[in-house]
């Protein structure tokens, strides 16, 4: 029996296991529209407990990338540096130096963002005794902690340029999508700023959460 994914659209170059509403993909996705690649991406959704998946990625979890020679690239860090290897468009990732332990800095912490709030989702539909409310206020803490520090550094960020700018982008509109009843805006009128510009440009417009 043929698996799914390495079937499944040919006349593409890459394949990447999909969900509208993972931001992490988000963000393999923006910067494969910031980097011209959107179109050799074939987007396969696909269930985290599908066989097809466990074959390619043993965490079985998206993002995962199949590259037009079979190789399997997990997750969303090594597959956006992946990205970022190929094509001709500006690179995301700085060169080493300043610049670039800046945006790999700010691809952490808003992957951080992510980590304390993607958990949470599953913990909300629990029983909230004082260890799991405990548990989320440390969650709460560390985005509060880390949208303070965006809005110090927001009169920095770029237009999208950079590989932490992306990631910033993409774990703002998690907030929103998911987090609306907590909004980060307040006390943040410069990231408010940004981001209400850069939500704009093609790699966050064309990537809007859905699910």
């Amino acid at each position: 029996m043929c698996d799914p994914i390495a079937t499944r659209g040919k006349n593409k170059v890459m394949k990447i296991a999909y969900s509208a509403a993972s931001p992490y993909v988000r963000k393999v996705m923006a910067c494969a529209i910031a980097r011209g690649l959107n179109d050799r991406i074939e987007r396969l959704k696909i269930g985290t407990t599908d066989p097809a998946l466990l074959a390619f990625n043993p965490l079985s979890k998206v993002p995962t990338l199949i590259t037009d020679d079979g190789m399997s690239l997990y997750d969303s860090p090594v597959i956006c540096q992946y990205l970022d290897s190929i094509g001709t468009a500006p690179k995301l990732y700085p060169e080493p130096g300043p610049a670039r332990w800046k945006a790999l800095t700010q691809e952490a912490l808003a992957d951080g963002i992510l980590d304390a709030t993607q958990p949470r989702r599953r913990e909300l539909a629990l029983p909230q005794d004082e260890g799991r409310k405990a548990y989320i206020a440390l969650q709460q803490g560390k985005v509060a902690r880390a949208v303070d520090a965006l809005e110090k550094d927001a009169g920095s960020l770029g237009m999208l340029t950079t590989i932490g700018e992306i990631a910033i982008g993409c774990a703002l509109g998690y907030l929103g999508f998911r987090y609306a009843n907590e909004p980060w805006r307040p006390g943040h009128p410069k990231l408010e700023a940004w981001y209400d510009k850069v939500t704009k440009l093609p790699p966050l417009a064309e990537t809007m959460p859905v699910g």
